[in-house]
């Protein structure tokens, strides 16, 4: 083309998640089985929805108003319905004009990023999900501004950290968290969160909850939503369907937006969010229509549950198993269904391989690993794929330097769990001292 298309270094953008999908598709054509432990998709892995919510589902999808245009900020039923539990809290309170629907929280994310000026800044944690380091790469042009999630301290944000950062450093506008976290597995305290509201109201921020888990917590850990605690402080909160109904392929998640009106820029911004959403009209009506019913539904609390205690096994399994390995910094997960490992300092490095019997698996694994930049943790998962079949994110692909690796607790079968979880810990072992 006669000129860049594209902003210097965005065109190397990658989404490692995905991106590591279409390696392990090649590697199955030459008969490598995965074990699909990258992505947050509990359908993928064998995730029974039950008969009365499909049913709820397929009555809703005979609605012709089902079919049609909603407000642009969602199916107002749903908003009110949203505001009752939100409300009831008894913390920020809302109304349903403080809350916006989108098609999936990318598309959330995409605009509450894209809304900001380039000047204006999110400090993000480090590890960070990579559609929101994204998303503030994109809109900024420039790298994140990243505080600290310590692997020798259950993975809680680094507090003098994220002070300096924000101290020091005048566009920062926003702090960001997840809770629970992807991809630690990380759970907010009640004090944490205190806390970070508390820098952002002393320094005049505004604070982005990313609180899709929210309800997914488990081993006898406690958290709350930002609502509980953000008292005047504004703020916005992304939550959704796709991880707790499970319906990831609904692409429905909203927004809600606490203190609003308290400050005329935090405003003008909220609106600018709107006028984005006006211009795609409305998102997707029926998963929207739906989830004032589902989540009434009497089983509905039962079944989340059982979901949840099935987390907390794997979660259980995995760490047992992982924690065995000296050379790893594992803490357990304790909400989400994710768990990130680090290495200890210095062990990876890019001389060191496994075993690969198929010539051909071997070659191919071979030319993406020995190219120039590529990570020791990107080489290590890699070669793990193609030993093993087991599907893993490099960690260092969450915007930290810290090598390691991410994997899922959605394995349905115990035993199942154990034998990927036994094997992997083996074959770390063998990779070490290879």
């Amino acid at each position: 083309m006669r000129i860049e298309l594209v902003a210097p270094g965005t065109g190397e953008l990658t989404y490692e998640i995905r991106n590591i999908v279409n390696v392990a598709e090649k590697l199955q054509k030459h008969g490598v089985k995965i074990n699909w432990e990258n992505i947050g998709d509990p359908i993928v892995k064998g995730e029974n929805i039950p008969e009365w919510m499909k049913e709820v589902v397929a009555r809703a999808a005979m609605d012709n108003r089902t079919w049609g245009y909603c407000h642009t900020r969602g199916v107002l039923e749903t908003r009110e319905f949203i505001c009752e539990k939100t409300n009831s809290r008894g913390g920020a309170q809302i109304t349903p004009d403080d809350i916006i629907f989108f098609n999936g929280l990318g598309d959330a994310i995409a605009k509450i990023y894209g809304c900001l000026r380039p000047e204006a800044r999110v400090l993000m944690p480090s590890p960070s999900y990579t559609t929101h380091t994204l998303g503030e790469i994109g809109h900024a042009h420039s790298a994140p501004s990243l505080f600290c999630l310590k692997p020798d301290n259950n993975w809680y944000p680094d507090m003098e950290d994220l002070r300096n950062h924000v101290r020091y450093n005048p566009n920062i506008c926003a702090i960001m968290l997840i809770n629970p976290d992807n991809p630690t597995g990380m759970v907010y305290t009640r004090e944490l969160l205190q806390e970070i509201v508390a820098v952002a109201r002393e320094y005049d921020l505004f604070i982005i909850a990313d609180e899709v888990y929210i309800n997914i917590v488990y081993n006898g850990e406690n958290t709350v939503p930002i609502s509980d605690v953000i008292g005047d402080v504004p703020a916005i909160s992304l939550k959704g369907i796709s991880k707790e109904f499970p319906w990831p392929g609904s692409r429905c998640g909203w927004i809600e937006v606490y203190n609003g009106e308290k400050d005329e820029r935090f405003k003008k911004y909220i609106n600018l969010i709107l006028t984005a959403k006006m211009n795609e009209v409305c998102s997707t009506t029926l998963p929207q229509t739906v989830i004032p019913e589902i989540v009434s539904h009497p089983e509905y609390a039962a079944y989340l549950v059982e979901r949840i205690a099935s987390y907390e096994r794997m979660s259980n399994i995995t760490y047992d198993c992982l924690s065995q390995v000296p050379e790893l910094q594992v803490n357990r997960t304790n909400g989400a269904f994710y768990m990130a490992v680090a290495f200890k300092d210095g062990l990876l490095n890019n001389r060191q391989s496994l075993p690969i019997a198929n010539h051909e698996v071997r070659e191919l694994v071979d030319g993406l690993v020995n190219q120039p930049g590529v990570s020791p943790d990107k080489r290590f998962v890699y070669q793990i794929l193609a030993a093993t079949g087991i599907c893993t994110v490099p960690l260092s692909s969450f915007s930290t330097p810290l090598q390691g690796f991410r994997v899922t607790l959605l394995e349905k079968d115990e035993n199942e769990c154990r034998r990927i979880y036994r094997t992997l810990a083996e074959k770390i072992g063998e990779y070490l001292n290879s």
